[in-house]
């Protein structure tokens, strides 16, 4: 029987240790930029070869690119998928009680990618917790 442990065997050591550390990681940007009561706003900069951390979504949400670029997408049920992406480029998820997606983003392309992130906090589940450190900080 196919587990989603041996379906992600063939990953990397690396992919499957960060996986574990940050399998309810709520920071799904870079930098939160902006919180209300409603919504949270996220950046995520992704340059050429890199890879953001494992990150749960629970709360309803849209992404939208800013730029073009080829992502690949690893998912906790072990699929993997390429990507890609175009400025406008844009999508709409949601999630029901006790719904989720865990998932990590990496750049394989040679151009910077640069997402958008609106959560609704208003939401079947509740927002996951996020630290000070991750929320924009005045210059």
């Amino acid at each position: 029987m196919l587990t989603t442990e041996n379906a992600r065997a063939h990953w990397p050591q690396e992919l499957q240790a960060d996986l574990e550390a940050n399998r309810f990681n709520g920071c799904v940007g870079s930098v939160l930029v902006s919180e209300t009561d409603r919504v949270r706003v996220w950046h995520l900069r992704l340059p050429p070869g890199k890879r953001c951390a494992f990150h749960r979504h629970v709360l309803d949400y849209f992404w939208t690119c800013h730029t073009y670029g080829s992502a690949r997408g690893y998912f906790e049920d072990g699929r993997i998928v390429d990507v890609n992406h175009f400025p406008g480029d844009t999508k709409h998820l949601h999630y029901g009680a006790g719904e989720y997606l865990v998932h990590s983003v990496e750049n394989i392309g040679d151009t910077e990618l640069l997402f958008t992130t609106v959560e609704f906090k208003q939401s079947a589940n509740a927002p996951l917790p996020v630290p000070d450190g991750i929320r924009l900080q005045a210059a």
